[in-house]
C-alpha cells in the first residue's frame, strides 16, 4: 500500500517512523516533509497549503491512504478534496475539524452537552468585550475564535490587559480573522495533561497520556513556545482521573459531534486541566499534537497502519490498540532565540549510534547535508521502564546531536518527577 503523510514537522516524523514498520506499507511520502525525514520517506516538494497540486500528486501516484496532520489542512477541507477522488484519510472532514477551527463552537458544544469546561462568554464586537471586562473575575482568558498557529490566548492579569489584548485581537486583527470573534473565559487552575485519543466517529480509544512543556526556559520561564519538551506517562493522569475523562468528557464529546452531525474519525486531542472539581477541557485540537505525539506514538505497541484505517473505516472496536508499559521523554533541540530571532543553516552531526529516536522538525538538505533550518530543530526521544530512566537517556543523547546555535531546556520531566513523588 502507498501512504502519504501531509506535513513537515516532528510530528509527523513521529508518525512516519511508526508508519514505517506497518506491514501493510510498501511505499511511504512525506509531502513536503523536510530534510530529516528522507532517511524514512520519500519527501514531495508541495507545501502543505497546495491543496490541489497535493491531490493532483496522490491521485497521479496512485496513492492509496493519506494521513492529514496540520490543523489548517483539515480545518481547510483536505480531507474532503481528497475524499472527492476516492481517496481514504486519517483525520476528520471539514465538519468535523470544526472542533478546533472555531473554540466559539466547541465552548457551545460543551455547554450544550454538559462536558465539563471553563464558563465563558463570546463576543462578536468588541464595544460588548471591553464592557464586559470592567468586571469579570481577573486574571481572566481571551481567546481568538479561529486558529491562530497555536498563539491565540492571552491570559490578562489586570483589566488594562484585558482591555489591550481584546483590542489587539479585535480591532488590530494581530491573529487576522481568526479574532473577528472571541470568547473569554474563566481562569482555571490545576495540573495540565494532554491525551490524545484515536476516534471513528462512535468508538474512542485514549492513548498515553503527556504533559508539555510549552516555555522556552528552564523553570518554565520565557515565551510561550510549539513545545520545548514532553514526558509520558502523566503523573497528575491518574486512573480515577482517566476513568472521570472517559465518562465525562471523552464519551460525551464523541457522541455530541455524532448528534451535531459532524462524526469526528480520526485523532482528537484533549487538552486537560486537572482542576479541584475535577478534569475540566481547556481545548480541543482536531488532530495529533506536537510534540505529545513524538512520546505517545513510540509507546505504541499495536500497528499504527491498522489503527489508523479502523478510525476511518469506523471499525475501531474491532481493533487491539496496545501500548508499552513504559515511559517516554522527549527533548527538544532548538535554535538558539527562538522563538524569537534565531539564525539557521547550520549543519547537524550525529556522532554515533542514538539509543532513541531522532524526530526531525526545522530542517532542509542542502548539498547533500541535513542542515537547521527552523526554531524547533530536532525532537530527542528515549524510552525506559520508568520516567527518570528516560528523562536521564534522552538527555544523555542529546550530547550525541551538534549544531551551531544549539539550545535545550534542561529541566524537562522535573516538574513529572516530582508529581509522581506528591502523588504516590
Amino acid at each position: 500500500m502507498k501512504v502519504a503523510v501531509i506535513g513537515s514537522g516532528g510530528r509527523e516524523h513521529a508518525i512516519v517512523k511508526k508508519l514505517k514498520e506497518s506491514k501493510g506499507v510498501d511505499k511511504l511520502y512525506a509531502i513536503p516533509g523536510n530534510g530529516g525525514m528522507t532517511m524514512d520517506a520519500e519527501c514531495v516538494a508541495i507545501g502543505v497549503n497546495e491543496t490541489e497540486k497535493i491531490v493532483d500528486f496522490v491521485k497521479t501516484n496512485d496513492i492509496n491512504y493519506v494521513v492529514v496532520t496540520p490543523d489548517n489542512q483539515l480545518v481547510d477541507g483536505m480531507v474532503d478534496a481528497l475524499a472527492e477522488i476516492g481517496v481514504k484519510c486519517f483525520g476528520p472532514d471539514k465538519k468535523a475539524a470544526i472542533i478546533e477551527g472555531s473554540k466559539v463552537f466547541s465552548k457551545n458544544l460543551m455547554k450544550k452537552y454538559g462536558i465539563p469546561t471553563a464558563s465563558y462568554e463570546v463576543f462578536t464586537n468588541p464595544e460588548d468585550a471591553l464592557e464586559y471586562v470592567k468586571t469579570a473575575p481577573l486574571p481572566t482568558v481571551i481567546k481568538a475564535d479561529g486558529l491562530a498557529l497555536g498563539k491565540g490566548v492571552i491570559i490578562a492579569e489586570t483589566r488594562e490587559a484585558a482591555e489591550k489584548a481584546i483590542e489587539s485581537i479585535m480591532e488590530d486583527k494581530i491573529f487576522g480573522e481568526s479574532g473577528a470573534n472571541i470568547v473569554i473565559e474563566e481562569f482555571m487552575t490545576g495540573p495540565e495533561a494532554s491525551v490524545l485519543a484515536f476516534c471513528d466517529g462512535k468508538t474512542l480509544i485514549p492513548m498515553v497520556s503527556a504533559m508539555d512543556h510549552k516555555r522556552a526556559k528552564d523553570n518554565d520561564k520565557g515565551l510561550n513556545t510549539g513545545g520545548m519538551g514532553t514526558v509520558a506517562p502523566n503523573p497528575y493522569y491518574t486512573d480515577k482521573v482517566a476513568q472521570e475523562c472517559i465518562d465525562k468528557i471523552f464519551m460525551p464529546t464523541i457522541r455530541a459531534m455524532e448528534a451535531e452531525g459532524r462524526p469526528f474519525k480520526g485523532c482528537l486531542f484533549f487538552g486537560l486541566m486537572i482542576t479541584a472539581d475535577g478534569p475540566k477541557v481547556i481545548e480541543y485540537n482536531c488532530r495529533f499534537g506536537d510534540p505529545e505525539t513524538q512520546v505517545v506514538i513510540p509507546l505504541l505497541d499495536s500497528d499504527l497502519l491498522e489503527i489508523m484505517m479502523a478510525c476511518t473505516d469506523g471499525t475501531l472496536a474491532e481493533k487491539e490498540v496496545k501500548f508499552k508499559d513504559s515511559a517516554a521523554c522527549c527533548v527538544v533541540l532548538a535554535s538558539n532565540g527562538y522563538p524569537e530571532k534565531y539564525e539557521s543553516g547550520f549543519p547537524i552531526t550525529v556522532d554515533g549510534e542514538v539509543d532513541g529516536k531522532l524526530y526531525y522538525a526545522g530542517a532542509k538538505l542542502k548539498e547533500g547535508k541535513v542542515v537547521t533550518a527552523g526554531g524547533r530543530v530536532m525532537g530527542v526521544v528515549a524510552l525506559a521502564d520508568d520516567l527518570k530512566s528516560a528523562i536521564a537517556k534522552a538527555y544523555k543523547e542529546t550530547d550525541k546531536i551538534s549544531f551551531e546555535n544549539k539550545y535545550k531546556r534542561n529541566d524537562i520531566g522535573a516538574r513529572a518527577l516530582k508529581a509522581f513523588e506528591e502523588v504516590k
